[in-house]
């Protein structure tokens, strides 16, 4: 993998109930902004979009936010320091920060987070992009992800080497090996059953 210059972090608008996934999104955006490496996320100023945000800028990094404008209005506040790029809606966000993005990390978060997810995979899948897609699963916060993934398998509907198409951590200290070693996207994936 060539060097990275733009990590795109999926997570929650909420910090959730484990403190974990506070302390390892400000782990992560130390690490990021230590490294140099951009941060780029979904722009807002509240649970752990900001934890990994103001670690970022805190640590000297680059933070570019991507928020639908509709959104800016129910945000609580946005990341001083932070770039933003305001677009039309959810499809928008999600394009614009694939594109500005050499790899996403996947961190705890809802529904949201679920949706970026799953399109970001899929693109894989269907060879749109062969980006690195890393799971933090804190204290197996992404087991039952996981989990429905091998359902998918078992039951016929996927390809095995789906779950190829991304790696796991356990913990935001193994994400920079786990993006260096990410295996290609295989074709097979796509076209085994066609």
């Amino acid at each position: 993998m060539t060097k990275l210059s733009a990590v795109c972090v999926f997570c929650g608008s909420r910090s959730g109930e484990n403190p974990a996934y506070a302390h390892q999104s400000e782990t992560l955006g130390r690490m990021l902004g230590e490294c140099g490496v951009k941060l780029v996320y979904g722009g807002g100023g509240i649970g752990l979009m900001a934890s990994v945000a103001n670690a970022t800028i805190t640590a000297g990094g680059s933070v570019l936010g991507i928020i639908p404008k509709f959104l800016r209005d129910y945000e609580v506040g946005s990341v001083e320091g932070s770039a933003e790029i305001l677009v039309e809606g959810m499809h928008d966000r999600k394009a614009k920060m694939f594109e500005v993005s050499d790899a996403f990390v996947i961190m705890p978060g809802g529904i949201g987070t679920l949706d970026e997810t799953i399109e970001i995979i899929t693109w894989k899948q269907l060879q749109q992009h062969n980006k690195p897609i890393v799971f933090v699963n804190i204290d197996g916060y992404w087991d039952p992800f996981l989990a429905l993934i091998d359902r998918v398998v078992e039951a016929g509907f996927g390809h095995h080497k789906v779950k190829e198409l991304y790696q796991v951590v356990e913990n935001v200290e193994q994400i920079f090996a786990a993006l260096e070693n990410a295996p290609d996207g295989d074709k097979d994936v796509l076209l085994s059953h066609l």
